[in-house]
Formats: C-alpha cells, sequence, structure tokens
C-alpha cells in the first residue's frame, strides 16, 4: 500500500520557470567551456542517438552513421565503427577520422561512405556540428517517390521550406565530388532526401541531428499512410511556416531529443562505457 499524500495550501506555490529548467537538465544547447567536456558530452549523445536508431529500425547490414564533430579539432569528427552494430555502439567505440578519411582514434575502419558523405558536408557547414544518415523503411519509400515532406501534420512543418532533394542517384556515395555536389544540395537546409537512397539530417548539436531525422523519417511514414488512405490536405502555408517558426529552429530539436536520451540512458546505461 502506497503512503497517502497530503497537501497543504502553503505548499502550492508557483515554482519559478526557471528552477524547474534547471531541475530538469542543467546542460543546454549552448555546451562546455572546456572542450575535453564538450567532447564527452557529444561522445555520449552520438552513442545514444545510434542506440536510439537501432531502437526504431533505421540499421540495416553496415549502412548509416552519424558524425559529430570535435570540439577541438573542427576539421576532424566522431563517427559509429564500421560494421559494428547500431545497438553495441559505446563512448568508447567511437572512431575520431581526419579530414582525409583517416582514423586518428579508435580500433576500428570507417565506413567510406561516411567519410565522404560527413567529411563533405562538415566542411561545407562550418555550424553543423552532426550529420546522420541512415536506410531507413519510411525515408528510403519516400526517396523511391517524386515526393518531399509535405506540410501534412504539425510535425511535419518543422521541414516547412528546410529541406531540399538529391535528385541524382548514382550508387554507392564513394567519391568526393559527389559528396560535395550532395553538400551543395543540402545548402543551409537541416535536411536533405537522397532520391532511391533515404534521408539525412544536420543540427548544431547531435541531439537536434539525431531528432530530425526521427522527426522526418515519422514525417515520411504519416505523410505514405495518408496518402494510401485518400486524398490528403495540406496545412495552409500561413500556418505552416507559423508552425516552423515555433518549432523549426534548432534548439527545438535539442529539447525534443532530450526525453528520448534520458529514456535510452536509462534503459542501456552501458553506451556511456
Amino acid at each position: 500500500m502506497t503512503a497517502r499524500e497530503t497537501l497543504s495550501v502553503d505548499e502550492l506555490k508557483p515554482i519559478p520557470e526557471k528552477e524547474l529548467y534547471k531541475r530538469y537538465r542543467p546542460v543546454t544547447p549552448a555546451g562546455y567551456e572546456d572542450p575535453a567536456e564538450e567532447r564527452r558530452y557529444r561522445k555520449e549523445r552520438l552513442a545514444a542517438a545510434l542506440r536510439l536508431f537501432a531502437r526504431f529500425g533505421f540499421d540495416e547490414g553496415v549502412a548509416g552513421h552519424i558524425s559529430a564533430r570535435d570540439p577541438e579539432f573542427p576539421n576532424y569528427f566522431w563517427v559509429n565503427p564500421f560494421a559494428v552494430p547500431f545497438a553495441q555502439v559505446n563512448v568508447s567505440n567511437l572512431v575520431l577520422v581526419d579530414e582525409h578519411g583517416s582514423v586518428v582514434k579508435g580500433g576500428y575502419p570507417v565506413n567510406k561512405a561516411a567519410f565522404v558523405i560527413h567529411g563533405c558536408i562538415h566542411e561545407a557547414r562550418p555550424e553543423v556540428v552532426a550529420a546522420a544518415h541512415a536506410h531507413s523503411m519510411y525515408g528510403k519509400a519516400l526517396s523511391a517517390t517524386d515526393q518531399h515532406i509535405e506540410a501534412l501534420t504539425q510535425d511535419a512543418c518543422v521541414f516547412y521550406q528546410d529541406h531540399a532533394v538529391f535528385d541524382d542517384y548514382t550508387g554507392l556515395v564513394e567519391d568526393l565530388e559527389e559528396g560535395r555536389r550532395l553538400a551543395r544540395t543540402l545548402g543551409t537546409n537541416k535536411a536533405l532526401i537522397l532520391r532511391n537512397h533515404g534521408l539525412l539530417t544536420v543540427g548544431k548539436s547531435v541531439d537536434s541531428a539525431a531528432y530530425w531525422f526521427i522527426a522526418a523519417e515519422r514525417s515520411a511514414q504519416a505523410q505514405l499512410v495518408a496518402k494510401a488512405a485518400g486524398r490528403t490536405r495540406e496545412i495552409d502555408p500561413e500556418y505552416a511556416k507559423l508552425t516552423y517558426d515555433q518549432s523549426g529552429m534548432d534548439e527545438g530539436g535539442w529539447v525534443q531529443f532530450q526525453p528520448l536520451f534520458e529514456y535510452i540512458a536509462r534503459e542501456e546505461p552501458d553506451l556511456f562505457d
């Protein structure tokens, strides 16, 4: 039997909003002053994001990768080790790749496509901390059509006028020039549909890049299901833009990732090893 909870009128006073957020999470997307602490933070979020991708079924063979720019050596980035299941990635087996694609820290090779795609994006977008790409089911399905992410739902509005389509499939992305074309097509957007391939997202934190990928995959799923069910109805452009302005900023993606991080951190604490 649980203890009986009693409340007094004196206890029922508003708690300052700043105090509530302080209790929720002391870390903010602003990061750390110490690059070593920032590095550890990014690597923990990178391992957590990969574990979440496994939970959501985004992994497929050796395809898929998430990168995190190193805070001290910005031309280098951390990425998941080649052929290690997303579900088994932890902080200690992440690999650090230099601007030439060579592994400088870690005991595993790196997927060549991971270096080409992520290296070119990190080079073209200095403000981007992380990029996420995987061969998720609904992202692949949407990429095999002539569609983009439409403003059919509130959640999809985070991509309103903020995603592009790389409409040029020519095989595995292993050529640097193709990686550069991909980065140019992405432009300043947060998401890219790689035609006949899948989805890619970027963010100013690992948290936002990972969440945008999850949101893009779910938006693709909702769109495909809705169109299979019947005629669809897009949100009015004025309100799609308003919703984007309310929730499509990078900090919004960071916030949305926090409950997912708390969930996987509690469920799979070995990710911090």
